[in-house]
């Protein structure tokens, strides 16, 4: 059964909440690079589901609150980029076999591009949200990220990395996987 992201942090805020959904991801990869077999397959799709939520997250409440700040539009532009070029890597991983070569280079190479994504995020957007914003909204965020990441995709979806476009193709999507999830027995 795979975990929750919700059950991954302890924090009251959302960054604090998010900081903690990092070091799970981070986690994960480990995981998944220690295991093989069925238990691979599994950590890898308990990594997705959470990298999908988690990012739907991000850019449905985080990101546009961010945008508001002082270079805001800079750093959530190359923030969405970086989350572009994961969810490929996420999709094209989906189609290989968790024990081959080809999965181990390219699943290394997103372990570390993911984890300088995470850095980035963690220096750059969420100080300056833990900085500028007050306790209360800060808190009000973290009810809002949760509550999007339970109505969120469970996969991976290039090109689909604004709140706009999460709002207008996020619920379709979100059917589309956890039908998929429970048709496979996976998720």
């Amino acid at each position: 059964m795979a975990e929750s992201a919700k059950t991954v942090a302890t924090g009251e805020d959302v960054v604090e909440f998010l900081k903690a959904q990092h070091e799970r991801i981070k986690s994960l990869f480990g995981e998944v690079l220690d295991s093989k077999g069925e238990d691979r397959e599994e950590l890898f799709v308990q990594l997705r589901r959470l990298l999908a939520v988690h990012e739907t997250a991000e850019e449905e409440i985080v990101h546009p609150r961010a945008r508001e700040l002082p270079d805001g539009e800079q750093v959530v532009a190359a923030r969405l980029d970086e989350e572009h070029q994961a969810k490929e890597a996420l999709r094209d991983l989906e189609k290989l076999d968790v024990d081959s070569a080809e999965f181990d280079e390219m699943f290394r190479k997103l372990s570390r591009d993911v984890l300088a994504h995470a850095e980035a995020e963690e220096q750059k957007e969420f100080a300056a949200l833990a900085k500028a914003l007050q306790e209360p909204e800060l808190k009000r965020m973290r009810n809002a990220v949760e509550f999007a990441e339970r109505i969120a995709p469970t996969r991976p979806h290039p090109g689909v990395e604004s709140a706009g476009a999460n709002m207008l193709a996020g619920p379709f999507a979100m059917m589309i996987d956890r039908a998929r999830d429970a048709i496979h027995g996976k998720g």
